[in-house]
């Protein structure tokens, strides 16, 4: 993490500017990951409170994407200069995205599978924790990943709508599946150490950022976890 590498030379100035931009960088990332916390809470909320709803969900499911996408690329911009806004946007935005994986967990569960969504939580968790302490700790700079990583989102995103409309291929709905797993494995180190670096403004971009990674590895492994039970 290079924030916590760099030299401040011991004189008093230095060194109260390091304890300073250290002790803000520790408390911008402890209210990043409530305010994550928090998201997952409303995300579930919002899965919890839909799953009845499942049928009228799947009618509705490329109006609730729109928004969804609409949110990500657009809506925070408009919502950042009103703290109030933006933090109400991003509990409506992970509530959403809850509502919008209810499709997914009405079919595990349907399928007598129900303890795989627990299980991809679990495996999240952890996959999730152990890349977070790994970004945090590492003395590599993944500044560079930002558009690779951006360019690699854009061809698998094209690659599944393709997919989806007209190939209809499993082995290919596999590929998809297991390289969104491994590009937001990658996007959780980038997103983290730049948090650790103070590369965002906001906790609540930078919690949309990490819940966004949290999200799509667990719907992935959630999905990957019912393919090898042949669902």
């Amino acid at each position: 993490m290079a924030l916590y590498d760099r030299d401040y030379n011991n004189s008093a100035v230095d060194t109260n500017y390091a304890t300073t931009t250290d002790n803000a960088s520790v408390t911008f990332m402890k209210q990043t990951y409530q305010l994550l916390g928090a998201s997952m809470i409303a995300s579930a909320l919002g899965a919890y409170v839909a799953m009845p709803y499942v049928e009228i969900i799947s009618s509705f499911k490329w109006f609730i994407f729109g928004f969804v996408m609409f949110m990500a690329f657009f809506g925070f911009s408009i919502t950042r200069k009103n703290n109030t806004l933006h933090l109400m946007a991003l509990f409506v935005f992970t509530f959403a995205l809850g509502v919008m994986i209810v499709p997914l967990l009405a079919f595990t569960i349907a399928k007598g599978n129900g303890a795989f969504i627990g299980n991809a939580f679990l495996m999240t968790s952890v996959l999730f924790g152990a890349l977070s302490l790994f970004a945090i700790n590492s003395k590599s700079d993944f500044s560079s990943w930002g558009k690779p990583l951006f360019i690699t989102f854009v061809v698998i995103f094209i690659a599944s709508l393709v997919n989806y409309f007209l190939l209809h291929s499993p082995i290919m709905h596999i590929v998809i599946t297991a390289g969104i797993l491994l590009l937001f494995s990658f996007f959780t180190i980038y997103d983290t150490q730049n948090i650790a670096n103070g590369a965002y403004d906001s906790p609540v971009d930078a919690a949309v950022s990490l819940f966004l990674d949290f999200f799509n590895m667990f719907t992935s492994i959630l999905q990957l976890l019912g393919i090898m039970g042949d669902d």
